[in-house]
């Protein structure tokens, strides 16, 4: 019978000792996530009250409605990002109070290259939390899905609307 490489290091030390690891990804993975989908509902009604308001395009329209929808995007775009990062600060006080890092800076990098998958970093939270690590980063992929789908609709929606057709 084979062994998995590594099966005896102190990492694989009984998955036991990992159970920590998955009970509190079951209380960050919601928790992020509902606070990406409530600041996403946030935006999406003020664009559709901005949407219904009507538009006084003056001697251009065209170009009035291209630098609304512009503005419109990148002002979503920095919202979703603002809002990523206090998505890995909550990630970055959890690592912090479970001792799986001791400095704030190395919690807070650690955590932005495991949300955004990047895994890149030198650093590593102690051997017990390691797997949050990696159920982060399933967590990131996740929010920048619906970050992906929530821009790409609000970019079809945003140019349907300013051609006229919904």
């Amino acid at each position: 019978m084979g062994t998995i490489a590594g099966a005896h290091s102190p990492y694989m030390a009984g998955w036991g000792t990992w159970n920590g690891n998955w009970s509190w990804a079951l209380v960050l993975v919601p928790l992020t996530i509902v606070m990406h989908v409530a600041v996403i509902a946030g935006v999406a009604v003020g664009l559709e009250r901005v949407r219904r308001k009507p538009q006084r395009d003056g001697a251009y329209p065209g170009w009035n409605a291209f630098v609304r929808v512009l503005i419109s995007i990148a002002a979503i775009a920095l919202v979703l990002t603002v809002l990523h990062a206090l998505e890995c600060g909550v990630w970055t006080v959890a690592y912090l109070r479970l001792g799986a890092f001791t400095s704030p800076a190395e919690a807070a990098l650690y955590s932005v290259d495991s949300m955004t998958t990047r895994g890149a970093s030198d650093l590593h939270p102690d051997t017990h939390w390691r797997l949050l690590g990696a159920t982060e980063a399933l967590d990131g992929m996740l929010l920048f899905g619906i970050s992906t789908a929530f821009l790409f609709y609000v970019m079809a929606r945003l140019w349907r609307h300013h051609r006229g057709i919904d």
